[in-house]
């Protein structure tokens, strides 16, 4: 039996699509809050208790940087998990990866400060962070795919989007805990042990997420692949033997590898202007207090969650590429807006501002889970899809704060940032124009096999 004689599996009932979604969105939330947690306690608290110094803004540049050296070890992550999601399954490793980051968050919680042991402390930390990195690489590739795979083509876009927003609603969920403790505390009690409060919760939030992921099935279209591979084992023997699903990668799929890093670019580093980069411009800048800044971005990240669905079902109605280039253009327009209206002091217009660029992130974000998974064969989807994304997260959102907080710190305005972010959104618009649409792609087809029979009910689509 060869792929192309194979069936198609039949989508799973509501039901069935509906547990594997919610699972999905609540593990990627977790894991997004563990992950934002240490951004937002970056900007806010980390730079005064594990690198003082006596310039705020090189505090905060030198937080930012262990900040951005757990984007490093994301890609590392995507690989490892990557070869076995795509081996032993998707499921197994969404456990474990959910295992790791909640643990190393968790631990972060518990540190000395840099005053009770020098510099064991920020070391410390930054081995946490880079834990966490790693963990984050394989969580994305392998909570977009099992929800890609399990259910049908004509609304991949909306239900794969789900998990897209557990960024959202693991930022939500971050920035909320430490505005009401910001509200409630003085800063000097916030310094002293309220920080840690957010970092500690991690392990209750790890083990609801735990028990939940665990319930779902694996995904329908790797066990396909994976029995359609053993059965040419025993046929072929070591005729038939794969090799490492990142060297198949690099080898047959590095134009994929280049669309997905270009799909991602702007919407990265977008959104870490937006809302880590913009607490420590309304602090450090503006010299308004964090509560501002923090409920600005919890505004703006709760209509963030709620949208970010409806672009992925709209991807489903008109294309990836359509609804991706709404969010890029847009982008790359608003990033001049969006300064001119957060210097006005108002928190009303500074809410604005940021609600507005997460929509418009969102059209970017929202059909990215469907749009990259359909960019891979199933034997490679999930280190394909992973080290897309992540070797992205590198040169996009690693270094979004620290060239931010650069440039305000050389430039002392914000005009420079935003041209950085309108390029960034221009490579995504290049990119996005010039790949070709996904939508409606059989995932249990290899691309080699000639033209995907399109979504029922929908006309077959070019290039794809």
């Amino acid at each position: 039996m060869t792929d192309d004689t194979v069936s198609a599996p039949r989508p799973p009932r509501s039901g069935g699509i509906g547990r594997v979604v919610g699972a999905s969105l609540i593990g990627t939330t977790i894991e997004w809050y563990d992950f934002f947690l240490y951004g937002s306690a970056a900007a806010l608290v980390f730079n005064k208790l594990f690198f003082p110094t006596a310039d705020p803004l090189v505090g905060t540049l030198i937080a930012f940087t262990t900040y951005a050296i757990g984007f490093l070890a994301r890609p590392l992550g995507g690989v490892v998990f990557g070869h076995f999601g795509d081996k032993v399954g998707r499921k197994r490793l969404l456990v474990v990866s959910l295992l790791l980051m909640g643990g190393a968050t968790f631990a972060m919680g518990l540190l000395p400060t840099y005053a009770t042991i020098g510099v064991g402390a920020p070391v410390l930390l930054t081995v946490l962070r880079l834990v966490q990195g790693f963990a984050l690489g394989g969580e994305w590739g392998g909570a977009v795919l099992i929800v890609s795979e399990h259910g049908g083509a004509e609304k991949r876009g909306f239900w794969a989007s789900w998990p897209q927003s557990g960024a959202p609603g693991g930022n939500l969920l971050a920035t909320g805990v430490l505005a009401l403790l910001a509200a409630v505390q003085s800063d000097a009690a916030f310094l002293s042990w309220g920080w840690r409060v957010p970092f500690l919760l991690s392990g209750v939030l790890v083990l609801v997420g735990l028990w939940i992921r665990i319930s779902v099935s694996e995904s329908p279209v790797f066990l396909e692949a994976k029995a359609r591979a053993e059965a040419r084992a025993e046929t072929l023997g070591e005729d038939a033997k794969e090799g490492a699903p990142v060297v198949e990668v690099l080898r047959t799929s590095w134009r994929q590898v280049l669309g997905a890093i270009g799909t991602r670019f702007g919407e990265n580093i977008s959104y870490y202007i937006l809302t880590s980069f913009l607490l420590v411009y309304v602090t450090s800048h503006l010299g308004l207090s964090k509560s501002t800044a923090l409920n600005a971005v919890l505004i703006g990240s709760a209509v963030h969650f709620l949208t970010i669905p409806g672009w992925g079902a709209l991807s489903d109605r008109i294309g990836r590429r359509p609804v991706t280039l709404i969010g890029s253009v847009g982008m790359a327009v608003w990033a001049f807006a969006f300064f001119a209206l957060v210097d006005s002091r108002s928190f009303g217009v500074i809410t604005l501002a940021v609600t507005v660029g997460l929509l418009f992130h969102g059209a970017m974000y929202g059909p990215q889970a469907a749009f990259i998974s359909e960019m891979f064969d199933t034997r490679v989807r999930y280190t394909g899809a992973s080290m897309g994304s992540q070797l992205s997260s590198i040169i996009a959102g690693a270094l979004a704060p620290i060239i931010a907080v650069e440039l305000l710190k050389d430039y002392d305005s914000a005009m420079p940032i935003s041209v950085y972010v309108c390029a960034a959104a221009v490579v995504t618009t290049i990119t996005v124009a010039v790949i070709k649409e996904t939508r409606g792609r059989d995932l249990t087809r290899p691309l080699t096999g000639g033209p995907a029979p399109a979504a029922p009910g929908r006309q077959p689509i070019p290039g794809s």
